[in-house]
């Protein structure tokens, strides 16, 4: 069996700084909308926070999870959900996973927003800031929503597939803002490869 490589976003219905929260606790955090592309099915889902359970089946097929600050963010978010699941769920620690802004740290120690990296490197930026999520969930905007978090899938998608074909990204300096090549320090293998 081929096991699926997926890139996802999350988006959250509050945040760290939202009351009742504080910070850096994930469990008190509230899934809005998941965005994923599979290249299994080279295809893209979304998932309401009351699709957990079908998202976990789509993760179970998956080798290789890839994002954006998802180490720091939305893995830990995630997990805090499938764990309610019981022991068959994902178990997103025990994968492999590729997280572009962590790459890009550890070659650079700097940090760079997924806008700056997709406008480096795509010619293409967000169309929305990350806080707007909130806003759009709190307005009952789905929609505009689910399309705001597929766009940061594709963006990183787009990326993903970038950094594995030639092994670096361009970024901007934060200190001489120069457009600078970020070499990684190991290949990377085509997403389905065994």
């Amino acid at each position: 069996m081929t096991l699926d490589t997926l890139v996802f976003d999350i988006e959250t219905q509050n945040f760290f700084t939202d009351p009742g929260v504080g910070w850096d606790n994930f469990a008190a955090l509230k899934i809005s909308v998941v965005g994923v592309y599979s290249y299994l099915e080279d295809r893209y889902f979304t998932f309401e926070e009351n699709q957990m359970e079908a998202l976990a089946e789509l993760f179970h097929d998956a080798k290789t999870i890839v994002g954006f600050s998802m180490n720091r963010y939305d893995v830990p978010v995630l997990n805090n959900y499938f764990q309610r699941l019981g022991a068959t769920a994902p178990k997103l620690w025990e994968m492999e996973r590729v997280d572009l802004l962590e790459e890009i740290e550890m070659s650079t120690g700097q940090r760079v927003s997924l806008s700056r990296l997709a406008e480096a490197n795509l010619g293409v930026k967000k169309d929305h800031d990350g806080s707007e999520a909130i806003v759009l969930y709190r307005e009952g905007k789905m929609q505009e929503l689910k399309e705001y978090c597929l766009n940061d899938v594709k963006l990183t998608k787009e990326l993903y597939d970038l950094y594995k074909k030639q092994n670096y990204l361009l970024m901007p300096d934060k200190r001489t803002g120069e457009t600078i090549k970020v070499d990684f320090a190991k290949p990377q293998k085509s997403a389905l490869a065994a």
